[in-house]
């Protein structure tokens, strides 16, 4: 019994009815007597096509607007997980990056974590509720602007946000065999690590 930290990558919420499975998911380990929050990626190819359409409408996107878009991804993600879990008769309340308290550093589209400030977070696993929280973003120190954080990031936010909220463990759930230097499916010489 405590605090777990689920991440369930796009192919996991890739349609309604594999986010209606996820909730359920998420309300057995709830059953089981823990508490949950779970950060999420957007569903399927959304990124993909986010990016796609940015490029048919400008040739060189602005990176800020680019990290307004594509943290659109998750948001929709979240929200539908919250309201899915909702309609198990379970709490649950969806968070994007900077609501979350994910603190960066001002690079948009290669931000990094400073801090996760996870006060709202906290107040709302105190509530009962279960937190659903928008990976791959967060919001800039200096200039309050949304940033994003890299492909696969929502796997560096979920392990951020645990360590922050101080959980008993981190389960991300993905369609690959483990944890690659880079995206298997993406790059021939991503490296298999076994620890870190």
């Amino acid at each position: 019994m405590g605090l777990v930290v689920h991440k369930y990558g796009g192919s996991s919420v890739a349609d309604a009815a594999s986010v209606r499975r996820v909730a359920q998911r998420i309300v057995d380990t709830v059953k089981n007597g823990d508490d949950v929050a779970v950060v999420v990626s957007a569903m399927g190819d959304t990124t993909d096509e986010l990016i796609e359409l940015a490029e048919q409408v400008s040739p060189n996107p602005p990176a800020r607007e680019l990290d307004m878009l594509l943290t659109a991804g998750e948001r929709m993600s979240a929200a539908l997980l919250a309201m899915a879990i909702n309609d198990l008769g379970f709490e649950a309340r969806s968070f994007t990056g900077s609501q979350a308290g994910v603190i960066t550093t001002g690079t948009h589209g290669d931000a990094r974590i400073i801090d996760i400030t996870p006060g709202r977070i906290v107040s709302a696993l105190d509530e009962g509720d279960i937190v659903i929280v928008a990976g791959f973003q967060g919001v800039s120190q200096t200039t309050k602007d949304v940033t994003t954080l890299g492909r696969g990031a929502s796997d560096t936010t979920a392990v951020a946000l645990a360590a922050a909220l101080e959980a008993g463990y981190c389960e991300i759930y993905s369609d690959v065999d483990g944890v690659f230097t880079a995206d298997p499916r993406k790059d021939a010489n991503a490296r298999f690590v076994d620890q870190a």
